[in-house]
């Protein structure tokens, strides 16, 4: 099959000469070398264009720079050969080569394996026969149990890392910015955050400031893919009209409580329906879904569930009015603050995340004016003695009936205190 060995040639360039990725550090990258000695297949998920491929990449660069003969390093993407087996791109790999798989150390990466398929039990095989010679990685830019019944078929065999998109933190890194001491360059990390909002995390974006190259890039290479291309092909979705109008209403409107039975009256489809879809654009990553917060979490599973977008409508970024401004930077102190709870009481107080579960923190995220009403019930509910709101700017410590609420910066917030969790 000469297209294959074709390809297979183009993605291994370091098979024939010197090689370098281009590779700017991600936060992730050392928890994943932790498991990288170890037997088990390692997985990369997360949303398009996050930067797996290029983690995949320097994981292959560094094998490279430690001995291991190129020849030995693997690459293989299956987002433009969906019908092609693995056994079929190993027995092409060993007749270009001559590497035996059956001996010497080799490292194979197989990247977007979700669109295979039956990858499951292909991959199985794969790394029960060759588990002592061959280190296997993976990736999928939707989860890779999205299909029911596919994660027990490598219980035991696999460890899953979600990439997520840029924290601040990494987004300045890649910027080569020094943020240290903080305060000196308070005014400057401001403005950067605002410009790091408008990226949305996404690596290849870091720099790009023009309205119309961002809206291309987020519709063309990230939902328009998702939604059209990929989420068909893997679940058999037959209505995409409703799947792309129920992610509309979030991408415009971030952070909505959601009632099933609404929804679905909304769009004119069943609850069963809305459910089903909702659940797609999360396994795809271009949702987040954040529960009502409750100690137990039997109560949590029965409460109103609040959705944010991963990916925000690109003219609501631009907009300058204080609501849109206030949306945003809500929505995007909630996603970098990787929180998994909000709290909402029957007199409507409320609270915009809450971290952690068994030591709850509250944080109240304050575009405008700053007031401490959510957080003080919250913190009276749950006997909690600290709290924080973030602001674009404000700073100060409150002392309110021997509790503390610190107003912080977001990007004092991101870079210090969510540094130190």
């Amino acid at each position: 099959m000469p297209e294959i060995k074709d390809t297979l040639i183009d993605l291994n360039p370091w098979w024939k000469s010197e090689w370098a990725v281009d590779y700017k550090e991600r936060d992730i990258y050392q928890d994943i070398r932790k498991f990288l000695a170890l037997p088990q297949v390692v997985s990369l998920t997360g949303l398009r264009r996050v930067g797996k491929t290029t983690l995949m990449l320097k994981i292959a660069a560094d094998r490279i720079a430690h001995g291991l003969d190129p020849t030995h390093v693997l690459y293989f993407s299956f987002d433009e050969f969906q019908g092609v087996e693995i056994r079929e791109i190993l027995r092409e790999y060993a007749s270009l080569t001559t590497v035996d798989l059956d001996k010497g150390s080799c490292l194979v990466l197989l990247d977007e394996i979700q669109k295979l398929e039956g990858w499951e039990n292909q991959l199985k095989t794969l790394y029960d026969r060759y588990r002592k010679t061959v280190k296997l990685i993976v990736s999928g830019s939707e989860s890779l149990f999205i299909r029911q019944g596919s994660r027990e078929t490598l219980a035991g065999r696999l460890f899953e890392f979600k990439v997520e998109p840029l924290s601040f933190h990494e987004y300045l890194t890649f910027r080569g910015v020094r943020f240290e001491p903080m305060d000196l360059y308070g005014r400057e990390l401001a403005n950067l955050f605002d410009e790091f909002v408008r990226t949305q995390g996404f690596p290849e974006l870091v720099g790009i400031r023009d309205k119309g190259v961002l809206k291309k890039y987020v519709h063309e290479s990230v939902i328009d893919r998702v939604v059209f291309r990929d989420l068909p092909t893997l679940l058999k979705l037959r209505d995409l009209g409703v799947l792309r109008s129920l992610l509309s209403i979030f991408v415009e409107e971030p952070g909505q409580l959601v009632e099933l039975s609404d929804l679905a009256g909304q769009l004119g489809v069943s609850r069963q329906t809305v459910s089903n879809y909702l659940t797609c654009l999360e396994e795809s990553f271009l949702l987040r879904r954040l529960y009502n917060y409750s100690p137990s979490r039997r109560k949590v599973e029965r409460k109103l569930k609040r959705y944010y977008p991963t990916v925000l409508s690109v003219d609501l970024l631009f907009k300058e009015d204080d609501l849109s401004r206030s949306k945003v930077f809500e929505w995007a102190v909630v996603m970098q603050s990787r929180g998994e709870f909000f709290w909402r009481d029957p007199y409507k107080h409320e609270v915009d995340i809450v971290l952690g579960n068994r030591k709850p923190i509250p944080v109240e995220v304050k575009y405008g004016k700053v007031g401490f009403e959510g957080l003080e019930a919250f913190m009276r509910k749950f006997r909690v003695n600290s709290g924080y709101v973030v602001t674009p700017d404000t700073e100060d410590k409150r002392n309110i009936g021997g509790k503390t609420i610190s107003v912080v910066p977001a990007y004092k917030f991101l870079l210090r205190t969510m540094g130190t969790r």
